[in-house]
This record gives structure tokens, C-alpha cells and sequence, in this order.
């Protein structure tokens, strides 16, 4: 079974993992962020393309495990820790659908679509998508991304033939430095830590033909993501520069109506069709979104995957995501928020899983289910604070604020628990030796 379905080789593999965190997160928050800090706006997808590329480092574990994380703990740690992990990524997965669907609803604004019609159609065609076969979502997003990446790489070449791009590739890491923050810091840890335990990415890991294909595919993917990550700052850059831009226009909408300027306006055809192919990606990434969370759903609950109860759970999970994004929000920051909270709940019993297949120290089933329950409470509260409270945020940036709180409590449970567990044995070891 697990022959006939290892069958992706290097190129589909980094097309599935590119396709994975290239979405409209990717372009618009970048593009969001850059409007205001300049090429330090592509913090977040250079964070995204580290941690693809750290991923080779797990690559040998989860390709031989196969099994999702939610089981490879649940599997060490008890049934609790399977749902438990299940649940936060579950969750997390709905914020970062809804930016998606957030992105795209504001593309097509522009051109005259409706915003809730819009949302409403993007959720279902996502649904749709996720059910299609790996590998036939493998040439459609192939397909999808080449036509947007010859949009955005077009409009910069008529903008400023490219030479910006080179110049801002060579600023940003002194750039950041110079401008070094905590909403910085915020976002390389939640980006670069979630993506080793994402199963966006871990999902098509384990569908490589082999251990060197999977190796190589992290690392030809964060390549690419690399040199992504510079061109929606670059054209923002550069119109900024050329000064096309109004003082109208908002940080979000700064990228459809660069494209819908080139093409001659919303209201000519190239102007439609330039701004409509920045949508594409996010049916990419959309739709993998909810392929895991049915899956997830569905080891949660312990149904089989039977082609019904798949299309019974995608349906649920996509009206979930719709529901997050008729609330809205800034897109960098609702995918970060969510990326906190997940990875500061599931690092720890992770870490743990890690230190004991090393032998360094065996922490108890006790120890590691206590972790991920406080940690998890922890990181919930402090997300919803975040979302609907964010005057209440009290170290520096909301993500930095999930993370101090679900790491925080999270670690000291595991510590304390074992601790507790193996005090008496210390001290029973001590009265022998005395």
C-alpha cells in the first residue's frame, strides 16, 4: 500500500510544498507588510522558506513514520495526545483557510464582485478542489502558480525591469538587523517552528518515492519560496517608487490595483485578468488546507475514509473557515496568530517525542499529556484574546503573547510533572547511597 502511494517525485514534490505556503497570505501579506517597512515585509515568507528547508532534518523521521503527527505522538503518548494534537491543528488550520478566503474576496472586490457571493463561491470551490487525487492537484496547482508567478513577474519587469528585486534581495538581511523588533522575532519563530510540524508540508513528505526525493524537495522548495518571498515587496517597491499608487489605496488592496493599473483598469480586460490570476494561489493552498483537516477530522473521530464521510467533514470544516473570515483582519497577523498557538501546543510533547527516540531523557506519558493539556488552555486563551480583545495584549505583538503563554505553561507542566515523578526516586536513591 504504502509503495502504490509514494509516488511523488522531486519536481511535483516541491510544487506541492511551494503550492502549500504560496497562497494569498504569502503575496498579499507580504505585499501588506512591504507597503509600510519595505523589503523587511518579506520577513514572513523568508521565515516560511527557513523552515521548508530545516524540514529535510525531519524529512527521514516523518518519511518513515508516515503516519501524521497527531499519531506519531498519539501512538507514543496515549489517545489523548492523538485528539489533543488533532484539535489545535485542526484549529489553526481554519485561520489560515479564512485568510484565503479573506485575500481572494478582496482581489475580486476590485473588479466588481461582491464580498459575501465571493467568499460563499471560494469556500466551495476549495471544497471541491480537496477532494480531487493528490496527484492531479499536483498539475493544477503547477499550472495555477506558473500563470501568477508570469503575472507578478511581468508587472515588475514593466515597473522597474527587474533591478529592484536584485537590490532588495541584497538589503534585506541588513535591513533587518537594522530594523530588528519584536514583531520581527514574532514572526521568524512562529513561521520557521510550525513549519517542522506542519502537515501541510509533512502530508506530501511521506508521498515521495524516496528518503533523497523527500530531502531534496524541502530544500528545491525553500529555494523557491526564497526567491519568492522578494517579489511582491519588490513590486510594491517599485510602484511606490514610480508613484502610481493613491493615496486611497489601501495596504491590503496595493498588489490587485498595481496589476489592474498595468492592465489598463478594472474595467479592461487585461485589467480584469491581471487582477483575477492573483487568486489563483489560493486555491492552491486553500484547498490543501482542508484536504488535512478532513483528515484530521476524520483520525479524530476514528471513522474510515470512505469518499462520504470525507465530503461530509470538508463541508463542515469549510463553513468553519468561512465563518472566521466573514470577521476579517490583517492577514499577516491572523496566519501568524494561528501558527502560534498551534506550534506552542504541540512543540513541547514534540520536543519530548524527539528527546526520547534520542535517548536523552524519557519524559512519561503523565508528564506529556499534562504539558498539552496546559499548554493548550493556555495558548486557546491567549488567541482568543488576541482576536477579539487585542488592547489586552501584554508582550509586544499578539503571537509573541500565545507563544510566552502556551510555550510557557507547556514547558513548566512537563518539567514540573516529571519532576514530581522522579523526586521520590532521588530521594529513595539518596538514602541508599548515605
Amino acid at each position: 500500500m504504502v509503495s502504490q502511494t509514494r509516488n511523488l517525485g522531486v519536481v511535483s514534490l516541491a510544487t506541492l510544498m511551494v503550492s502549500a505556503h504560496y497562497g494569498l497570505g504569502f503575496v498579499l501579506g507580504t505585499a501588506e507588510q512591504s507597503f509600510s517597512n519595505g523589503v523587511v515585509g518579506s520577513i514572513y515568507p523568508i521565515a516560511i522558506a527557513l523552515g521548508t528547508m530545516a524540514l529535510a532534518l525531519l524529512a527521514p523521521l516523518y518519511w518513515s513514520r508516515i503516519d501524521p503527527i497527531w499519531t506519531i505522538l498519539g501512538d507514543r503518548y496515549g489517545q489523548p495526545l492523538k485528539i489533543g494534537i488533532g484539535l489545535m491543528s485542526w484549529t489553526s488550520f481554519i485561520g489560515i483557510e479564512a485568510v484565503q478566503i479573506i485575500s481572494v474576496a478582496a482581489i475580486l472586490s476590485i473588479v466588481g464582485f461582491a464580498e459575501l457571493p465571493t467568499m460563499i463561491a471560494v469556500t466551495g470551490l476549495f471544497f471541491v478542489i480537496s477532494l480531487l487525487p493528490v496527484e492531479r492537484a499536483s498539475w493544477l496547482f503547477r499550472g495555477l502558480l506558473l500563470f501568477n508567478l508570469l503575472v507578478l513577474a511581468a508587472a515588475l519587469w514593466q515597473l522597474h525591469n527587474g533591478e529592484i528585486y536584485g537590490t532588495m534581495v541584497l538589503d534585506f538581511w541588513p535591513q533587518v538587523s537594522h530594523d530588528y523588533s519584536p514583531e520581527i522575532l514574532g514572526v521568524m519563530i512562529s513561521s520557521v517552528l510550525l513549519v517542522l510540524i506542519d502537515m501541510k508540508c509533512q502530508q506530501f513528505v511521506v508521498r515521495a518515492r524516496s528518503l533523497q526525493v523527500a530531502c531534496w524537495g524541502c530544500l528545491i522548495a525553500g529555494l523557491i519560496l526564497t526567491a519568492l518571498a522578494f517579489l511582491p515587496s519588490a513590486i510594491v517597491v517599485a510602484a511606490q517608487q514610480a508613484n502610481i499608487i493613491p493615496a486611497d489605496v489601501t495596504a491590503k488592496a496595493v498588489i490587485p490595483y498595481i496589476l489592474s493599473w498595468l492592465g489598463g483598469g478594472t474595467d479592461q480586460p487585461w485589467g480584469i485578468v491581471f487582477v483575477s490570476s492573483l487568486a489563483l494561489p489560493a486555491f492552491g493552498l486553500g484547498s490543501n488546507i482542508l484536504r488535512i483537516q478532513t483528515k484530521a477530522s476524520l483520525d479524530i473521530v476514528n471513522l474510515v475514509h470512505r469518499k462520504r464521510n470525507q465530503m461530509g467533514f470538508a463541508s463542515l470544516n469549510a463553513l468553519f473557515a468561512l465563518g472566521i473570515a466573514l470577521k476579517g483582519g490583517e492577514i499577516v497577523g491572523l496566519i501568524v496568530c494561528f501558527y502560534a498557538a498551534y506550534l506552542s501546543v504541540v512543540w513541547m510533547p514534540f520536543l519530548a517525542y524527539l528527546l526520547a527516540r534520542s535517548r536523552i531523557i524519557v519524559f512519561s506519558t503523565t508528564s506529556v499529556q499534562f504539558a498539552l493539556g496546559i499548554g493548550g488552555v493556555a495558548a486557546l486563551i491567549a488567541l482568543g484574546i488576541s482576536l477579539f480583545y487585542p488592547e489586552a495584549v501584554w508582550v509586544y505583538t499578539p503571537e509573541l503573547t500565545i507563544l510566552s503563554m502556551g510555550l510557557g505553561f507547556s514547558s513548566f507542566a512537563l518539567l514540573s510533572s516529571h519532576l514530581i515523578e522522579t523526586l521520590p526516586r532521588l530521594l529513595a536513591l539518596n538514602k541508599l547511597t548515605n
